[in-house]
Protein backbone atom coordinates (compact mmCIF):
# COMPACT_ATOMS: atom_id res chain seq x y z
CA UNK A 1 0.00 0.00 0.00
CA UNK A 2 1.19 3.63 -0.71
CA UNK A 3 1.14 6.58 1.62
CA UNK A 4 -1.77 9.41 0.45
CA UNK A 5 -2.14 12.87 1.63
CA UNK A 6 -5.95 13.43 0.68
CA UNK A 7 -8.21 16.23 1.37
CA UNK A 8 -11.68 15.42 2.33
CA UNK A 9 -14.29 15.60 5.11
CA UNK A 10 -15.32 12.72 7.13
CA UNK A 11 -19.06 12.18 5.86
CA UNK A 12 -20.13 9.35 8.34
CA UNK A 13 -18.50 7.19 11.03
CA UNK A 14 -19.22 3.29 11.84
CA UNK A 15 -17.59 1.65 15.20
CA UNK A 16 -14.96 -0.96 14.69
CA UNK A 17 -13.76 -3.24 17.49
CA UNK A 18 -13.53 -1.95 20.69
CA UNK A 19 -11.62 1.47 20.16
CA UNK A 20 -11.14 2.32 16.90
CA UNK A 21 -13.91 3.29 13.56
CA UNK A 22 -14.07 2.78 10.28
CA UNK A 23 -14.21 6.41 8.35
CA UNK A 24 -15.98 7.30 5.02
CA UNK A 25 -14.34 10.00 3.27
CA UNK A 26 -15.75 12.23 0.99
CA UNK A 27 -12.21 13.72 -0.86
CA UNK A 28 -11.43 16.75 -3.02
CA UNK A 29 -9.74 14.56 -5.82
CA UNK A 30 -10.63 10.39 -5.37
CA UNK A 31 -13.75 10.08 -4.36
CA UNK A 32 -15.36 8.29 -1.31
CA UNK A 33 -12.67 6.50 0.39
CA UNK A 34 -13.46 3.94 3.27
CA UNK A 35 -10.17 4.32 5.52
CA UNK A 36 -9.43 2.31 9.02
CA UNK A 37 -8.41 4.98 11.95
CA UNK A 38 -7.11 2.41 14.76
CA UNK A 39 -7.43 3.21 18.52
CA UNK A 40 -9.10 6.52 17.91
CA UNK A 41 -11.69 6.66 20.44
CA UNK A 42 -8.68 6.12 22.94
CA UNK A 43 -8.63 9.61 24.80
CA UNK A 44 -5.01 10.15 24.05
CA UNK A 45 -4.96 9.11 20.57
CA UNK A 46 -3.59 11.35 17.81
CA UNK A 47 -5.94 9.97 15.51
CA UNK A 48 -9.16 11.40 18.02
CA UNK A 49 -9.90 14.78 16.67
CA UNK A 50 -9.72 13.84 12.50
CA UNK A 51 -11.91 10.52 12.88
CA UNK A 52 -15.12 12.33 14.46
CA UNK A 53 -17.58 12.75 12.17
CA UNK A 54 -17.73 15.72 9.55
CA UNK A 55 -13.75 16.50 10.31
CA UNK A 56 -12.78 18.35 7.76
CA UNK A 57 -8.83 18.52 6.60
CA UNK A 58 -6.09 16.88 4.91
CA UNK A 59 -5.86 12.49 5.87
CA UNK A 60 -2.60 10.89 5.46
CA UNK A 61 -3.19 7.28 5.11
CA UNK A 62 -1.89 3.61 3.84
CA UNK A 63 -3.95 3.60 0.80
CA UNK A 64 -5.68 0.68 -0.66
CA UNK A 65 -7.52 1.22 -3.94
CA UNK A 66 -9.84 -2.36 -4.00
CA UNK A 67 -10.34 -2.10 0.08
CA UNK A 68 -10.18 -0.24 3.57
CA UNK A 69 -7.49 1.68 3.51
CA UNK A 70 -5.47 2.85 7.14
CA UNK A 71 -5.58 6.02 8.54
CA UNK A 72 -2.23 7.68 9.89
CA UNK A 73 -2.32 10.78 10.29
CA UNK A 74 -4.11 14.43 9.81
CA UNK A 75 -4.57 17.53 10.15
CA UNK A 76 -7.53 19.78 10.76
CA UNK A 77 -8.48 23.00 8.30
CA UNK A 78 -11.68 23.81 10.29
CA UNK A 79 -13.32 22.81 13.60
CA UNK A 80 -17.15 24.10 12.63
CA UNK A 81 -16.94 25.55 16.05
CA UNK A 82 -20.29 27.79 15.31
CA UNK A 83 -22.12 24.76 13.59
CA UNK A 84 -21.37 22.02 16.15
CA UNK A 85 -22.70 24.69 18.77
CA UNK A 86 -25.99 24.81 17.81
CA UNK A 87 -28.68 21.62 17.04
CA UNK A 88 -30.27 22.87 13.88
CA UNK A 89 -27.45 23.68 12.34
CA UNK A 90 -25.21 20.21 13.30
CA UNK A 91 -28.60 18.79 11.78
CA UNK A 92 -28.65 20.68 8.27
CA UNK A 93 -24.94 19.78 8.46
CA UNK A 94 -25.89 16.02 9.02
CA UNK A 95 -27.98 16.11 6.64
CA UNK A 96 -26.27 17.65 3.66
CA UNK A 97 -23.38 15.28 4.33
CA UNK A 98 -25.23 12.30 3.74
CA UNK A 99 -27.08 13.49 1.03
CA UNK A 100 -23.73 14.40 -0.68
CA UNK A 101 -22.17 10.64 -0.24
CA UNK A 102 -25.61 9.69 -1.77
CA UNK A 103 -25.54 12.00 -4.48
CA UNK A 104 -21.87 11.04 -5.16
CA UNK A 105 -22.58 7.17 -5.46
CA UNK A 106 -25.35 8.11 -7.95
CA UNK A 107 -23.00 10.89 -10.18
CA UNK A 108 -19.48 9.86 -9.19
CA UNK A 109 -18.78 13.54 -10.01
CA UNK A 110 -15.67 15.21 -8.23
CA UNK A 111 -17.92 18.28 -8.45
CA UNK A 112 -20.15 17.02 -4.94
CA UNK A 113 -16.85 17.39 -2.73
CA UNK A 114 -16.44 21.40 -3.82
CA UNK A 115 -20.35 22.02 -3.61
CA UNK A 116 -20.09 20.66 -0.36
CA UNK A 117 -17.27 22.44 1.52
CA UNK A 118 -18.50 25.60 0.13
CA UNK A 119 -22.28 25.04 1.82
CA UNK A 120 -20.61 24.37 5.12
CA UNK A 121 -18.37 26.96 5.30
CA UNK A 122 -21.58 29.29 4.73
CA UNK A 123 -23.25 27.69 7.25
CA UNK A 124 -20.28 28.12 9.61
CA UNK A 125 -19.95 31.67 8.64
CA UNK A 126 -23.60 32.31 9.54
CA UNK A 127 -25.52 32.57 6.56
CA UNK A 128 -29.28 30.90 6.66
CA UNK A 129 -28.66 27.18 6.46
CA UNK A 130 -32.02 26.42 5.26
CA UNK A 131 -31.27 28.93 2.07
CA UNK A 132 -27.79 26.75 1.73
CA UNK A 133 -29.21 23.54 1.90
CA UNK A 134 -32.23 24.49 -0.58
CA UNK A 135 -29.28 26.18 -2.37
CA UNK A 136 -27.28 22.71 -2.51
CA UNK A 137 -30.18 20.24 -3.29
CA UNK A 138 -31.05 22.33 -6.59
CA UNK A 139 -28.15 22.21 -7.68
CA UNK A 140 -27.84 18.52 -6.96
CA UNK A 141 -30.34 17.68 -9.16
CA UNK A 142 -28.17 17.72 -12.51
CA UNK A 143 -25.77 14.95 -10.25
CA UNK A 144 -29.05 12.79 -10.03
CA UNK A 145 -30.34 13.08 -13.30
CA UNK A 146 -33.66 15.04 -12.67
CA UNK A 147 -32.60 18.78 -12.83
CA UNK A 148 -35.63 21.08 -13.40
CA UNK A 149 -35.72 23.87 -16.24
CA UNK A 150 -35.38 27.03 -14.84
CA UNK A 151 -35.03 29.19 -17.83
CA UNK A 152 -38.02 29.22 -19.94
CA UNK A 153 -41.39 27.25 -20.11
CA UNK A 154 -40.60 23.42 -20.44
CA UNK A 155 -43.24 22.81 -23.03
CA UNK A 156 -42.76 25.83 -25.52
CA UNK A 157 -39.48 27.65 -24.62
CA UNK A 158 -41.28 31.08 -23.57
CA UNK A 159 -39.52 33.35 -21.07
CA UNK A 160 -42.67 34.93 -19.42
CA UNK A 161 -43.30 32.09 -17.26
CA UNK A 162 -45.97 31.93 -14.17
CA UNK A 163 -45.41 29.11 -11.98
CA UNK A 164 -43.59 26.09 -11.49
CA UNK A 165 -44.73 22.28 -12.83
CA UNK A 166 -42.72 19.31 -11.10
CA UNK A 167 -44.61 16.78 -12.85
CA UNK A 168 -43.43 18.84 -16.42
CA UNK A 169 -40.07 19.45 -15.01
CA UNK A 170 -39.64 23.23 -14.80
CA UNK A 171 -41.48 26.37 -15.21
CA UNK A 172 -44.53 27.06 -17.69
CA UNK A 173 -45.68 30.07 -19.06
CA UNK A 174 -49.57 30.94 -18.68
CA UNK A 175 -50.88 29.07 -22.00
CA UNK A 176 -49.51 25.88 -20.76
CA UNK A 177 -50.63 26.35 -17.42
CA UNK A 178 -53.53 24.07 -15.91
CA UNK A 179 -54.06 23.65 -12.37
CA UNK A 180 -50.69 24.24 -11.00
CA UNK A 181 -51.07 27.35 -8.64
CA UNK A 182 -49.04 30.65 -9.46
CA UNK A 183 -46.19 31.82 -7.98
CA UNK A 184 -44.98 34.98 -6.41
CA UNK A 185 -42.63 36.00 -9.20
CA UNK A 186 -40.06 36.59 -6.34
CA UNK A 187 -40.21 32.94 -5.67
CA UNK A 188 -39.48 31.99 -9.48
CA UNK A 189 -36.95 34.56 -9.62
CA UNK A 190 -35.04 32.89 -6.65
CA UNK A 191 -34.85 29.42 -7.81
CA UNK A 192 -33.48 30.29 -11.14
CA UNK A 193 -30.64 32.19 -9.11
CA UNK A 194 -30.14 28.88 -6.33
CA UNK A 195 -29.76 27.06 -9.19
CA UNK A 196 -27.01 29.33 -10.85
CA UNK A 197 -25.22 30.70 -7.95
CA UNK A 198 -21.33 29.99 -6.89
CA UNK A 199 -21.58 29.08 -3.24
CA UNK A 200 -18.65 29.74 -2.81
CA UNK A 201 -19.27 33.23 -3.57
CA UNK A 202 -22.32 34.08 -1.98
CA UNK A 203 -22.32 37.73 0.32
CA UNK A 204 -25.76 38.38 1.02
CA UNK A 205 -28.90 36.46 1.59
CA UNK A 206 -31.42 39.03 2.66
CA UNK A 207 -34.29 36.73 1.44
CA UNK A 208 -37.77 37.05 2.75
CA UNK A 209 -38.90 34.34 5.33
CA UNK A 210 -41.82 33.52 3.77
CA UNK A 211 -40.43 33.11 0.53
CA UNK A 212 -37.59 30.89 1.48
CA UNK A 213 -40.25 28.12 3.01
CA UNK A 214 -42.17 27.76 0.16
CA UNK A 215 -38.89 27.38 -1.78
CA UNK A 216 -38.08 25.12 0.82
CA UNK A 217 -41.52 23.32 0.47
CA UNK A 218 -41.22 22.82 -3.36
CA UNK A 219 -37.90 21.24 -3.70
CA UNK A 220 -38.93 19.22 -0.43
CA UNK A 221 -41.94 17.82 -2.85
CA UNK A 222 -39.65 17.31 -5.74
CA UNK A 223 -37.17 15.38 -3.93
CA UNK A 224 -39.72 13.06 -2.36
CA UNK A 225 -42.12 12.88 -5.58
CA UNK A 226 -38.62 12.42 -8.20
CA UNK A 227 -35.35 11.28 -6.56
CA UNK A 228 -35.97 8.18 -5.12
CA UNK A 229 -33.10 9.31 -2.53
CA UNK A 230 -35.40 9.24 1.35
CA UNK A 231 -32.91 10.17 4.20
CA UNK A 232 -33.68 9.31 8.07
CA UNK A 233 -31.70 12.65 8.49
CA UNK A 234 -33.90 15.02 6.55
CA UNK A 235 -37.11 13.42 8.21
CA UNK A 236 -35.66 14.46 11.41
CA UNK A 237 -34.31 17.74 10.42
CA UNK A 238 -37.72 18.84 9.46
CA UNK A 239 -39.15 18.05 13.04
CA UNK A 240 -37.07 20.41 14.20
CA UNK A 241 -37.10 23.09 11.69
CA UNK A 242 -41.06 22.82 12.03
Amino acid sequence: MKIISVEGIVVNTIAYKENSKILNILTKDMGIIGCVSKGCKKLKSKLRSISEKFAYGTFHMYYKEDGLSTLIDGDIKDYFVNIRSDIIKISYLTYICELSNNVYKESNSNEIYPLLISSVLKIEEGFNPRIITNILELQFLEYLGINLNLDNCVVCGNSKVVTLSLPKGGYICQKHRTTEELLDPKVLKLLRLYNYVDISKISNLDIDENVSKKISNIIDLYYEEYSGVYLKSKRMLKELDN
